[in-house]
């Protein structure tokens, strides 16, 4: 017998929703290694710090969505997801900018980070359209 419409569109979606956090993690785990190998000047370290505490609160901050008590929380919770993924895009790229790091040396977080965008984006307005 085969399960329900709706019970195997919950299964995809716990699936998405498991991508996703996997995704996130691996991304925090790639900036934690990245930043450790950055030259260590004052200015650098303030640099990684803080790309650090972007990425790493981008997973923590989507297991509390996944978890969110209403739709409304879950929107919310996943809209701050998307403004930490954002702001360590920002980090990434100041520090592609500067002579801090080689030319082309970030180009794997910077597109893992923008997939990371576009599919968090995307998330949103689809959870907005079924609020």
């Amino acid at each position: 017998m085969n399960p329900p419409k709706s019970e195997g569109r919950y299964q995809k979606a716990e699936v998405r929703r498991s991508e996703i956090g996997d995704r996130l993690l691996s991304f925090a785990v790639d900036v934690v290694r990245f930043s450790w190998r950055l030259e260590r000047t004052p200015t650098s370290r303030y640099l990684a710090n803080q790309l650090m505490r972007a990425a790493t609160s981008t997973g923590a901050n989507y297991r509390e969505a996944c978890s969110a008590e209403s739709r409304a929380d879950f929107v919310h919770k996943l809209q701050l997801v998307l403004k930490e993924t954002r702001e360590a895009e920002y980090g990434l790229q100041l520090l592609s900018c500067s002579d801090f790091v080689t030319e082309g040396a970030l180009e794997p977080l910077l597109g893992e980070v923008d997939q990371l965008i576009r599919i968090l984006v995307k998330s949103v307005v689809t959870a907005k359209s079924k609020a």
